[in-house]
């Protein structure tokens, strides 16, 4: 753990610690196994997949943004997710929100079905049925706050006085804000995990995942379990993805920055019939968001007037917008979560979460937010043409 701020944290992880050749910039180890000293002598890191240096710096970094006592680096955000899952039972009941992540959902819903553990998704703003779910002892709370692609948002601090209560841990994706703008260990979850494909890596060219424990003892069981399922990043992928840490604070006030923009035009906008963004005071979670996050981030959805023709026009017009799944990176994307994203999901499943046919998700990037506005009124006005 840390007491320097997050841009501090972020930026000097790893600088000025080469003892070889003294560069500033911390090596690539790309090596997979280590030389022994001496027999019987096992040396920090042996084999790659249990340990590397370059690893160990990004783990170190994550861990000290989140304020955990430690963090394994994943080969993919599933992954990371997939991690923690090791440590629980057949018996254990998982709680999770029905309108995570549809990978997550997908990913759940699969293991469950196998006998891993029980699983109960659940509407986590309806604090009545989230109650009587925490009523059959789970051994595991999972929150996506705010969640993929409808942006709602739950109040971590609350969720976790009551999991505690009945001794349950809880898990929070974390991966729509970063470490920048949200740390849900101080708000007291036992779990943080990313997919630092995403805006910790924010360049769009490194797959990569990690889980942060709040207590040494849990880290080292995560620690044991990433070795041993073979679970555990790369060298390269980490040392991109520390690359790209380094700017994360600027990058996301940029990324916050340019979203504010796009909101406000989209308000006007009257072939958009619903937005979902929790900086918008008439979000039902816009309080918490305030009271637990330190930005509204770069992302947002919107609902289009209209059925499949309009939506087909308007995705086809866009310029600077790339139709695309993922989010975080410099360039702006827009997703269609139900054939996309969130496509893992049954119809029924998908309605039951409220996605609407016509949900686009956007992940607002760093181009010049006037050309984005431009961009979106453009393709708005091809479809308003067609009408």
């Amino acid at each position: 753990m840390s007491d320097k701020k997050s841009a501090t944290i972020a930026v000097r992880t790893g600088i000025t610690t080469d003892s070889q050749h003294h560069a500033v910039v911390p090596p690539l180890y790309l090596s997979t196994n280590y030389e022994f000293p001496e027999f019987g002598e096992v040396p920090t890191y042996d084999y790659a997949r249990g340990g590397n240096p370059t690893r160990s710096l990004l783990e170190k970094a994550l861990a000290d943004l989140e304020n955990g006592a430690g963090a394994v680096v994943t080969n993919c955000g599933m992954a990371a997710i997939n991690l923690l899952l090791s440590l629980v039972s057949p018996d254990d009941l998982i709680i999770a929100p029905h309108d995570c992540y549809g990978g997550t959902y997908r990913l759940f819903d699969s293991r469950a079905k196998k006998g891993a553990f029980k699983v109960e998704f659940v509407d986590q703003t309806d604090s009545a049925a989230l109650d009587a779910a925490l009523a059959k002892n789970p051994k595991l709370v999972w929150l996506e706050t705010p969640s993929n692609p409808l942006l709602r948002v739950v109040d971590v601090a609350d969720i976790c006085k009551k999991a505690k209560a009945i001794g349950a841990w809880v898990g929070v994706d974390n991966t729509f804000l970063s470490p920048a703008l949200q740390q849900p260990l101080n708000l007291g979850a036992d779990f943080v995990v990313h997919s630092t494909t995403k805006f910790i890596n924010g360049h769009s060219d490194t797959v990569g995942g990690v889980v942060v424990a709040k207590e040494a003892e849990l880290y080292e069981e995560l620690k044991w379990w990433g070795n041993c399922i073979g679970a555990t990043g790369n060298a390269f992928d980490s040392y991109m993805t520390l690359r790209g840490l380094r700017t994360l604070n600027a990058r996301m006030r940029q990324h916050e920055e340019n979203s504010a923009e796009v909101l406000e035009y989209l308000k006007q906008e009257s072939l958009v019939s619903t937005i979902y963004h929790p900086a918008l005071p008439t979000h039902p979670g816009h309080e918490i968001a305030k009271k637990q996050q330190s930005g509204f981030g770069g992302m947002l959805s919107f609902e289009l007037k209209g059925g499949e023709s309009e939506l087909k026009l308007f995705l086809s017009s866009l310029k600077l917008f790339t139709l695309a799944e993922s989010l975080g990176g410099v360039e702006s994307l827009v997703t269609h979560p139900g054939s996309m994203t969130h496509r893992a999901m049954s119809d029924e499943a998908q309605a039951e979460a409220g996605l609407a046919a016509t949900l686009l998700r956007l992940s607002i990037g760093l181009e010049d937010k006037a050309d984005l506005v431009a961009d979106l009124k453009q393709a708005f006005d091809k479809v308003r043409e067609s009408q």
